[in-house]
């Protein structure tokens, strides 16, 4: 099968377009000697990572992804912050190409996902413009040189619809799992990355108060309860239903811990705390 491949939209704008300027970016915001793979890295199943410039959520994601041991599939869902394309949009068949090369789709699993979960549909109108995705592959390639690729753009609020593609995704992983069982631990492992920023453009003091009470419901992997205290304190967290589709997929594959990396907002690096966002790394094992 020939892939279409998806070029870079936010390259030179959220992350160096050169090869070699980003590559330093990364060995800059990951603990030094520990941009590749190895020993006593975590095998999670799943985590919430930011996606603003790297200049403002870089060390929150260099911080958790210098903690995880990086598997060759990754299923990545983002928010859809255009608006554009289907509510629930895969890229099943479309390699990704960043200044690093490209990330081959997996195609396989993407098949099987939207073969299990109706509502997902292929679509590349949702993520031609999102850089939500974009900004976590670097990190990934810089340790996994071998990477496939599950891209899912989400536009729903709606829990039982986030909760039901969590459970299709934890059905199709448990699948390869049991493929693998034969296999190294390796092999069989799919992280599930949950690409989110926190509270949006209020106070410093607003925004912390905000973000503890979203994150205290994700290190206690309660999707419900995160989808409740976003409707109900008025949280702009934006990737709030990809965590819960992670969340719901990483409890039912097993998931019994999650813990917070490291937290900033964005007035630590711009010097306004009137109208800051909120960036929390977590990791679920």
């Amino acid at each position: 099968m020939t892939f279409a491949v998806r070029t870079p939209a936010v390259a030179g704008r959220f992350y160096p377009d050169r090869a070699e300027e980003l590559l330093r970016d990364i060995r800059h915001y990951t603990t030094p000697g520990e941009t590749a793979a190895g020993a006593g890295r975590i095998a999670a199943i799943g985590c919430v990572v930011p996606h603003a410039g790297y200049i403002f959520s870089g060390s929150i994601a260099g911080a958790v992804y210098s903690r995880l041991r990086i598997p060759q599939r990754c299923v990545i869902l983002c928010p859809n912050h255009t608006g554009q394309g289907r509510p629930l949009a895969v890229m099943a068949n479309t390699t990704w190409q960043t200044p690093l090369g490209e990330v081959a789709a997996d195609g396989e699993m993407g098949a099987r996902l939207l073969g299990r979960f109706p509502a997902l549909e292929e679509d590349s109108g949702a993520h031609r413009a999102e850089h939500a995705i974009e900004v976590q592959l670097p990190f990934l390639q810089a340790q996994q040189a071998e990477l496939k690729l599950v891209p899912i753009a989400v536009g729903t609020s709606d829990l039982d619809v986030l909760q039901g593609l969590g459970e299709a995704l934890a059905d199709v992983i448990a699948g390869f799992h049991e493929e693998d069982r034969d296999q190294e631990d390796r092999a069989g492992r799919v992280l599930i990355i949950a690409s989110s920023d926190m509270n949006h453009y209020e106070s410093e003091a607003i925004t912390r108060v905000k973000d503890q009470k979203a994150i205290e419901r994700v290190l206690a992997m309660d999707a419900r309860g995160l989808w409740q205290v976003v409707m109900d304190e008025d949280i702009s967290m934006c990737g709030f239903g990809p965590t819960i589709v992670m969340l719901t997929a990483a409890k039912l594959l097993g998931a019994t811990a999650a813990s917070l990396v490291k937290y900033a907002t964005s007035g630590e690096v711009s010097g306004d705390y009137e109208a800051v966002v909120g960036y929390a790394g977590i990791i679920v094992e």
